[in-house]
């Protein structure tokens, strides 16, 4: 299997060296040039490209960058991707933190929704809840006791079929969080996000969400 990923950061980085122990050749790409992957190319064996080159005849698409630069893709960033490979975005929404204002999402728009408009293609929202050291140490076999579960937004299909695939190879549990138009469930401030729940607490968390944007995550403090 054929993985790109555009980002190199703590999850992109971490699912670089996962997918490697598993087998699949990965093209990683960060927003500067691939010499500045040199080092993360020599420990894992990936491939390091320009970002504009890495979903290149991809199975699977890893866009995971800081929110505020998705704009900064290039146009049809995941158009060379194979016909019906699925897109992964691990993406969160830190308007105080570190993106400032997105006035869309700030409106109402689901951070996932967001980006799949931004990039021109459908998108499928998980990994963006798991702490980076949990995603590379705490994998447990299927069946394992108190194996974390991953919710995974996106459209039913090959494409989630696959990614749950991958997200049990991987050592999670997959957790089918409906279609992006509910990815908001697992998105910052929900009961869900950063936590180590299994798969019944996972699906308990999500059905607790509640659509209201908290201060903490808004960049209009104080409106919902």
């Amino acid at each position: 299997m054929q993985i790109g990923i555009i980002g190199a950061g703590h999850i992109g980085g971490t699912l670089v060296r996962r997918f490697r122990e598993l087998g699949f050749d990965v093209n990683v790409a960060n927003s500067r040039s691939p010499e500045t992957l040199a080092d993360l190319e020599k420990e894992t064996g990936a491939t390091a490209v320009w970002a504009k080159d890495a979903a290149a005849d991809a199975d699977l698409v890893v866009i995971s960058i800081p929110q505020r630069n998705v704009p900064d893709l290039a146009d049809g960033i995941v158009d060379a991707r194979r016909p019906g490979a699925p897109v992964i975005e691990t993406n969160n929404y830190y308007p105080q933190q570190r993106d400032g204002e997105i006035a869309a999402i700030e409106d109402g728009q689901v951070e996932s929704a967001w980006v799949a408009e931004e990039i021109g293609a459908p998108v499928y929202k998980v990994f963006n809840g798991i702490w980076w050291k949990h995603l590379l140490e705490r994998g447990r076999p299927t069946g394992s006791p108190h194996r974390i579960a991953l919710p995974i937004a996106g459209e039913d299909g090959p494409g989630r079929e696959l990614i749950h695939g991958i997200v049990d190879r991987l050592g999670f549990e997959p957790v089918n969080a409906g279609p992006v138009s509910e990815s908001w469930r697992q998105q910052p401030g929900t009961p869900v996000y950063g936590k180590d729940f299994n798969a019944d607490d996972t699906r308990k968390a999500l059905a607790e969400a509640t659509r209201e944007r908290t201060p903490e995550w808004s960049a209009r403090t104080g409106v919902s």
